[in-house]
Formats: C-alpha cells, sequence, structure tokens
C-alpha cells in the first residue's frame, strides 16, 4: 500500500500507530481485545502497547514467505525471542497443506517445530496460522489433518489462528482435533483473509457455535480502505481513527450476536 501510494516504509510504522489507538477505543480497558503488530514496521506500535493490558500477538514469519521464513530479526538460532517480554505472543504464519510435496512439508515442519522449542525455551505461548487454501483444494478434512500433523511432531500451539470456514463439519473435525491432542490449549481465533465484513459475518455465524473458538484476529478487513486513503493523504489521522474504530466495534458486535445467538440456541 505505501509502495503504490509512493510513500517511504516508515509512514507504515506511523500508521500502525493509528491502528494501535483504534484498538484501544474498542478495548476501552476492558478484557477480551488485542492487536497483531510486528517488530520491524511496528516497533513503535508494538512497544507501546506494551502493559496496555491488550493481547499482543508479534508475528515472526517474512510476509507471504513458502517455505516459510522468519523475521532476520529472530536469528538463525532464534535466540532474538531471548529479548521479548513476555506478554508478546509469538505469532506465525504457514502456508501449508497436508498434501504438500515431502520437500516442502518437511522444510516448514522443521522451522515451525524449532521455532515452538525456541518460544518454550523462552516462556513464550505461541499461535500457529495455518492457511491451506492458498497452496491447494480444501474441503472438510484438510485443516484438521493439518493440525493433526503438527502435534504429531511435536507442536502444541498455545493458540491456532485458523480459516474463515462456514463449514460446521470443517469446524467441527479441526475442534476434535485439538481436543484429542490438546485439551489445555487456549482455543482458536479466526483470521479474515482480507474478506467482506459480510463473508467474515457468515464464518462467525458458525464458529461462534464451537467454545474452543474465542473469536478473531483479522487485519486488511478492518484498516485496508483506511490505510490506503491515509497513505494517500485523503485523510488525517482523526478520520483514519474513527474508521477503523467503527470497523472493529461493527466486527466486534457481529462476533458478540454470533455467540449469544450459539449460546441461546444450546440453552433452548
Amino acid at each position: 500500500m505505501a509502495d503504490e501510494a509512493g510513500v517511504p516504509h516508515e509512514r507504515i510504522g506511523d500508521f500502525k500507530k493509528l491502528c494501535l489507538a483504534a484498538a484501544k477505543a474498542v478495548a476501552d480497558g476492558r478484557h477480551g481485545y488485542g492487536i497483531l503488530c510486528d517488530g520491524r514496521l511496528g516497533r513503535d506500535a508494538l512497544y507501546a502497547a506494551s502493559g496496555s493490558g491488550l493481547w499482543i500477538g508479534r508475528p515472526v514469519e517474512w510476509p507471504g514467505s513458502r517455505p516459510l521464513t522468519l523475521e532476520p530479526a529472530i536469528g538463525p538460532d532464534y535466540g532474538g525471542l531471548g529479548e521479548w517480554p513476555l506478554e508478546n505472543v509469538v505469532k506465525v504464519l504457514c502456508f501449508y497443506h497436508p498434501d504438500d510435496e515431502p520437500e516442502m512439508r518437511e522444510e516448514q515442519e522443521a522451522t515451525v517445530r524449532r521455532l515452538f522449542a525456541a518460544s518454550r525455551r523462552n516462556r513464550l505461548e505461541m499461535l500457529l496460522e495455518i492457511i491451506p487454501s492458498k497452496v491447494a483444494a480444501c474441503d472438510d478434512d484438510t485443516a484438521a489433518r493439518a493440525i493433526e500433523r503438527f502435534y504429531e511432531i511435536g507442536v502444541f500451539p498455545d493458540w491456532w489462528k485458523l480459516e474463515p470456514m462456514t463449514s460446521r463439519t470443517a469446524w467441527q473435525n479441526a475442534c476434535d482435533a485439538i481436543r484429542r491432542n490438546d485439551p489445555h490449549t487456549r482455543g482458536i481465533v479466526v483470521l479474515g483473509l482480507d474478506a467482506p465484513a459480510k463473508e467474515l459475518e457468515d464464518s462467525f455465524a458458525v464458529a461462534a457455535s464451537f467454545d474452543l473458538v474465542k473469536g478473531f484476529a483479522v487485519g486488511r478487513t478492518i484498516f485496508a480502505a483506511a490505510a490506503r486513503r491515509w497513505l494517500s493523504g485523503a485523510i488525517d489521522d482523526r478520520t483514519a481513527i474513527a474508521e477503523m474504530t467503527e470497523n472493529y466495534a461493527n466486527l466486534c458486535a457481529v462476533w458478540d450476536r454470533a455467540r449469544a445467538r450459539a449460546r441461546k440456541g444450546e440453552a433452548a
């Protein structure tokens, strides 16, 4: 987006501080809200979020990499994690499909396994995000098969981040795979894939009926439009914050309604 607008990448860090302001405005001191923010382009926002009470997921993957490559700051021995505050959750995105070619699968699994060990060594929680749909066709068993494989190789994430599936069977299979292997997991959050709010609402309606799914973690659906306009100079800081605050609050309301309907149905 910065390149499209012809502005330096330093502006990205400035915009992420506006994202943090929007998140804080929606949270309003309440528990259960958070951000995903990296330490390379979003360092100032990341540091400012510390101690705020927000849940903080900190990405470590090099954006778009496949096979999975980590940010240089993590280091070849993964020693960079030793400098992280304990409140930062190690978030790693892997474009992984259970039917990957053996060489690709083994390389990515080795990276995730080593990252998990380093996270545990440094007493950090880990969130594993898998996106198989960007690799190959998926069915109701794909996510569950991927989850089973990571448990099989000894990776037990505190959090899972899964695609916005609209199939109840797919969600049931994924949740069953997690519960069979790790009854102490923190849970699942739903990712966005830059989906329109209406598509996310359809996914939330299904996902919210599973207690293991704790909420959502989406970015572009909330900030993309505001980011493009702000980077191009079409809107100021206050307008960008207001737009993102409204988008985030609306998605929170959609999730809360979906969860309430699900629980009402269970009670009935």
